[in-house]
């Protein structure tokens, strides 16, 4: 009989792919289910980002292999992006490194820093994938508790009560998925000091800036940050180019260094056609992006309506393409769901998949139309 890798046994298939396939088979028995659980942006990219690849493909370098660094012309483009949204400076030849969007970047940083048995430091509420590619490259996740009570900023009083002994990395990610939160004034600096006092390469997540968000930062605004710290970014979110799968991955040369010896084995490069787009994306008016927070904002008044429809309670404040709410006591998170799914053809991510603090809430997504949210508003009329 063949045999897998036993790294296999400490990760299950990500919830959303078992969890679609759940909903469409609803869709094919003739439910007519609303997604509002997957972060997916259902808007357009900008006019000059489809444009810019349809142009591309007609030059004969486009459908050769691309080098792993990057056009030229990328790098600069991301560099003037950072100087002009967060006030970073970054040498476009040495501290920016392409990436098929941010989430290989989580694996290839994990290959090129950790060690059998290393521990990690992960968000509880957080990403999933931080967790399973920590598994998957036989690490050990260290979970460090983010709570509604302290805003969700990581307790530094507690973090150093650990046994912080082999943890090679750390994973920040503001603004917060799934809550919303933002990183308050002094916790990037905080996690810089932490990160040089114990030697652990910090890594902020930082797909979510410009949703809803009226102060983007960037880790790397502080200090000595690219001593001790990389910034994943992608444009899936911002320019709504989820599906082009483009992002980068900034700091110092020595860290994208390493980095790019495990990028090299497992691709040939960024499609030619993809990095021209992402220049066109890099390049467009601030204009632009508020008009997509427009559309936003009202999206996000109604599902504050849902919410309220299902005695939830939320916060007015978080940032972000999700809504995160507290259920009501003694509702399980997971019921709640199947519930809306099977009674009312409505579909939610339950709390729990980003982790054990993530019991008793549930996260709504914003990347579905106001007609929808409607819809799905009008069919909780008699939920109790």
């Amino acid at each position: 009989m063949i045999q897998f890798a036993n790294r296999l046994e400490t990760v299950e298939e990500y919830y959303f792919s078992k969890k679609l396939k759940e909903v469409r088979k609803l869709i094919e028995e003739g439910k007519s289910i609303i997604n509002i659980g997957i972060g997916s942006p259902d808007l357009l990219p900008p006019p000059s980002v489809v444009k810019a690849l349809e142009n591309s493909l007609h030059e004969t370098t486009a459908h050769k292999y691309q080098s792993y660094q990057g056009l030229p012309e990328y790098r600069n483009a991301v560099s003037t992006f950072y100087k002009e949204q967060y006030e970073v400076s970054i040498n476009p030849n040495t501290e920016v490194l392409p990436l098929m969007g941010s989430k290989e970047g989580i694996l290839h940083i994990s290959l090129a820093v950790l060690n059998e048995g290393d521990k990690v430091l992960i968000p509880n509420p957080g990403y999933p994938t931080y967790t399973s590619v920590t598994k998957l490259v036989g690490a050990q996740p260290v979970f460090y508790d983010l709570s509604e009570e302290n805003e969700y900023q990581p307790n530094f009083e507690a973090l150093e009560k650990e046994d912080l002994t082999n943890v090679r990395i750390m994973w920040v990610n503001y603004p917060h998925m799934p809550t919303g939160a933002v990183a308050a004034e002094t916790t990037y600096k905080k996690l810089v000091a932490f990160a040089k006092k114990h030697a652990i390469l910090i890594v902020n997540d930082n797909p979510y800036s410009f949703i809803l968000n009226k102060t983007p930062k960037s880790i790397l605004q502080i200090s000595g940050a690219k001593e001790v710290a990389l910034e994943l970014n992608s444009l899936s979110k911002t320019f709504n180019m989820a599906g082009w799968r483009v992002g980068m991955l900034l700091g110092n040369e020595n860290f994208l260094h390493q980095v790019l010896k495990v990028k090299t084995q497992m691709d040939s490069g960024m499609f030619y056609g993809i990095q021209k787009g992402a220049i066109a994306a890099l390049k467009t008016s601030s204009d632009w992006i508020d008009t997509q927070n427009e559309i936003y904002y009202e999206r996000r008044k109604l599902i504050w309506l849902l919410a309220e429809k299902l005695k939830c309670t939320y916060s007015k404040t978080a940032s972000g393409m999700f809504v995160w709410a507290k259920v009501p006591k003694g509702i399980n998170s997971e019921e709640l769901i199947d519930k809306l799914l099977y009674e009312y053809q409505i579909f939610l991510a339950p709390g729990t998949i980003f982790g054990t603090k993530g019991e008793g809430y549930i996260r709504f997504s914003l990347c579905v139309n106001e007609e929808k949210i409607k819809e799905a508003i009008n069919r909780l009329v008699n939920y109790n």
